[in-house]
């Protein structure tokens, strides 16, 4: 006899496994996080190798005594400079927090005048002495700077910076900032309005110019991609430096800040703090977030750099402090949709995120190419959250070239998250190369690149080339990215955010006042840190006057002494105790992470939705883009030859120099008939081109003679792609297998080449 399950019985079984499948996966996570946490505590103490002591207590006496007045003296220049960045800090706050950009601009529009009123404004930077007179008809740069609790100005902080890099190529700059105070009830998508304005009258002042670039750093990022997202006709080339936009993406054993939304139970801290704040969240919040990460720094290394240097290091300090001391100040609203939009909804990557009206922001609606600047010792924005969207976005490197996109990411080895926005050197190489790659961007082909900069030998010029990269590489980058840890975040968050809006905000928002958010805004730490030790404080008093008779009667201790190596090491011992206990922390916030949430969602409270499916290949060849440009194949002419067959050789060697892609540039802008037409025109052109080359290569190849049926015109055109190409014996094998090819097609050369034009096209 044969016994039967009972329908729902066997649903209830089938329920069962899944859910015990998914707590044995999350079971594994944990293990892997725990072991890796593991391996990265391991002790890897080396004793130090202390100084030898004079042998002649003498010798010793009068080390000890020449340390002692050393020290001494550079105690009280040390209290000095904190005095000044004291002074500085009461100083911005009285102001307002003005922006802190190093150069001189004027207002071209306030927002807070606008119909939906914003803090942000946009201002013109003034050319300094020494730069050359701006050019109307080069390519004007925008730059957005992060509003994350800091105020504007760190993109033009200093000569060397991004505004310096464009202002020393001619080309007109602008900048957007911001106020300290919110408009009243000012919202995210009312910024977005204001900068598409900012934008409109960036056009109307460059009318012979191409549309500009905006760049957006950290925060100011999300902004340039919804820009991009939403009024793409606006926007030239969008450049976003150490800007997190798929903020669940990082590599597991690191980038803890990642977690500490969840460990908070998602977003109602925020919430209670702008409710605390009487409808205001304070950025110094945030800042404080940041300054965690590296504590050893934050709490020692930064202010022993400045006493053991105290002779030295104090205008470098005093610089940077006008910029990390000024605390801004965001809407309720605005930390909110922040918090669960990014934070812990990640929702931009998804395309969920409303843009009003019913519509959202969908970054495949971007059309202008995208550079991503990404570093891999940013532990603010890691690599991963700068870089996954684009596998979040796109299915693959071919749907990237079908769309007509074109995006380029650079890496940097170790610059930290604030280097890339404020390095002197990161300004002179990677932002220099980048403004460089600019003005050729429009006659880069479609497709997804790495931006590599390499020493040319014997020389100190850079050498930059386009690699083609795939989503494959894209997703190593990114690391963990799809964890069912987060989306339960999202969930518990919803609930309790939903909670604290019924029974906690209500309480908080009667209780509040203006005087008493102001009151706790002074009482900050971070204000604290810097009040109490400015000429507010009576107990500074004496300060100015001993700096004085310190520096008319300084008296070093020699280089050698054997005191400053003890003092050295001491300090390290400082740094890496602290370090070790930062190091500790993160392990247990991850493990605990993965041990609440990940439970959590093997037993279904992430929700099991099951997320959207990319298109497939045969839907993108489907696509209508895609079927007109491939209908398209034998249609043309001279133009149409050239752009695909110098894309077919880019292709076959994998990417392309800078060298030849300003070759190509030279062709594209002097030489007819590319000339004479618009640059949309040649844009659209080399998008055609690029979705024929790479989805019927074969089909391209073959076309060739149609588009060209005379000789003469043969000739010419293979004469300027080898040209463009540059010299035979700097190819490779592929390239030139690929450019032999292309004279085979068109009866230039006897006979065929045995390497196929597959494989010689597409590189493995």
């Amino acid at each position: 006899m044969t016994v039967v399950t009972p329908l729902p019985a066997r649903e209830l079984m089938l329920r069962g496994a899944e859910t015990m499948s998914r707590v044995m996966d999350q079971a594994r996570a944990l293990a892997d996080v725990t072991r890796r946490q593991a391996e990265a505590l391991r002790p890897d103490f080396v004793a130090p190798r202390l100084p030898p002591a004079p042998s002649d207590p003498f010798t010793l006496a009068r080390d000890a005594a020449e340390y002692a007045v050393d020290a001494a003296q550079r105690a009280v220049l040390f209290w000095d400079t904190m005095r000044q960045a004291g002074n500085t800090f009461t100083e911005h706050e009285l102001a307002g927090c003005p922006p802190v950009l190093f150069f001189e601009h004027e207002m071209v529009v306030d927002g807070r005048t606008l119909s939906r009123p914003s803090n942000y404004a946009l201002v013109r930077i003034k050319v300094p002495e020494g730069c050359p007179p701006t050019d109307a008809k080069l390519r004007p740069f925008v730059i957005i700077d992060p509003r994350a609790g800091h105020g504007a100005g760190i993109g033009g902080f200093k000569s060397d910076s991004q505004v310096g890099v464009a202002l020393r190529r001619g080309h007109p700059v602008y900048f957007v900032i911001f106020f300290r105070d919110p408009e009243p009830g000012q919202t995210i998508l009312d910024i977005t309005q204001a900068e598409g304005i900012f934008l409109r009258k960036v056009a109307e002042a460059h009318p012979e110019a191409p549309k500009p670039v905006v760049i957006g750093n950290c925060q100011g990022g999300w902004a340039v991609m919804m820009l991009g997202a939403s009024q793409p006709e606006l926007t030239g080339a969008l450049v976003l430096n150490g800007a997190p936009l798929s903020y669940w993406a990082g590599e597991r054993g690191r980038n803890p800040m990642r977690y500490l939304g969840g460990l908070a139970g998602g977003s109602w801290p925020a919430a209670l703090l702008a409710d605390l704040g009487n409808g205001k969240f304070d950025g110094a919040n945030l800042v404080l977030n940041f300054e965690s990460l590296s504590p050893g720094n934050t709490w020692f290394k930064k202010y022993y750099n400045l006493f053991a240097n105290a002779d030295t290091e104090a205008p470098r300090f005093l610089e940077f402090e006008r910029w990390w001391g000024g605390y801004f100040l965001m809407n309720r609203d605005e930390i909110r949709w922040i918090v669960e939009n990014l934070f812990i909804g990640d929702r931009f990557a998804r395309g969920e995120i409303s843009a009003g009206g019913g519509a959202t922001f969908n970054m495949r609606a971007v059309r202008s190419p995208v550079v991503v600047f990404a570093s891999a010792g940013d532990n603010i924005t890691p690599p991963g959250q700068a870089l996954r969207w684009i596998a979040d976005v796109y299915r693959d490197e071919q749907e990237i070239k079908a769309l007509g996109q074109t995006i380029v990411y650079l890496m940097h080895d170790e610059i930290g998250h604030l280097g890339i926005f404020v390095s002197g050197a990161v300004a002179l190489k990677e932002h220099s190369e980048i403004a460089e790659l600019l003005t050729l961007i429009d006659s880069v082909a479609p497709g997804l690149y790495e931006m590599l900069i390499t020493r040319e030998p014997g020389s100190n010029a850079w050498q930059v080339e386009l690699k083609e990269r795939t989503i494959a590489d894209i997703r190593i980058r990114s690391g963990e990215a799809k964890n069912e840890a987060f989306p339960a975040v999202a969930r518990i968050s919803a609930l309790n955010q939903s909670l604290y809006d019924l029974f906690v905000a209500p309480v908080v928002r009667q209780a509040a006042t203006e005087e008493s958010a102001e009151l706790r805004r002074q009482m900050h730490p971070l204000r604290l840190r810097r009040t109490l030790v400015s000429d507010r404080n009576p107990a500074m008093a004496p300060v100015a006057a001993l700096a004085e008779q310190v520096r008319q009667h300084r008296a070093p201790a020699r280089r050698d002494n054997p005191f400053l190596a003890w003092e050295r090491l001491w300090a390290d011992g400082i740094e890496r105790s602290i370090d070790t206990w930062r190091d500790w922390r993160d392990a247990w916030t991850e493990i605990a992470f993965h041990g609440v949430y990940g439970m959590l969602a093997a037993v279904g409270v992430a929700g099991g939705e099951t997320p959207e499916e990319p298109p497939s290949a045969a839907a993108l060849a489907d696509a209508p883009e895609v079927r007109q440009a491939l209908g398209r194949i034998a249609t043309g002419g001279y133009a149409e030859a050239v752009v695909r067959m110098m894309i077919l050789l880019a292709q076959a060697r994998g990417g392309v120099r800078r060298s030849r892609l300003a070759r190509s540039n030279a062709v594209m802008q002097n030489e007819p008939p590319f000339s004479e037409m618009t640059a949309s025109a040649r844009q659209a052109l080399i998008r055609e081109q690029t979705v024929i080359a790479s989805m019927a290569p074969a089909e391209a190849l073959a076309a060739l003679p149609k588009l060209l049926p005379k000789l003469a015109d043969r000739r010419r055109a293979m004469a300027t792609v080898e040209d463009v190409a540059g010299p035979e014996e700097e190819l490779g094998d592929a390239a030139l297998a690929m450019l032999n090819q292309l004279r085979s097609a068109l009866g230039l050369a006897a006979g065929l080449v045995p390497v196929g034009y597959e494989q010689a096209a597409v590189p493995d």
